[in-house]
């Protein structure tokens, strides 16, 4: 199948014919991974990035993880 490079703005753009983008597993606004390899374009369904929380969990090991802290004894209005 042949499909020929439009302008999009500034830049150059590519229109995905549906039947291809369906077998693809793309749909209207999804991030795809531009790649070359060996003179050819690939386009690629990105990874969803993980989430904060995950990330950020991930550099926890059991050499960087704390204990509990004692912060003393309440000074305030606090209930516990």
């Amino acid at each position: 199948m042949q499909a020929r490079i439009g302008k999009w703005g500034n830049s150059l753009a590519l229109r995905i014919p549906r039947s291809v983008a369906n077998k693809a597993g793309l749909s209207f606004d999804a991030t795809v991974e531009l790649s070359l390899r060996k003179h050819e374009l690939v386009v690629s369904l990105a990874k969803p990035p993980r989430t904060e929380l995950e990330r950020l969990l991930a550099d926890v090991t059991d050499d960087n993880r704390h204990g509990e802290v004692d912060t003393g004894r309440p000074v305030g209005g606090e209930v516990w």
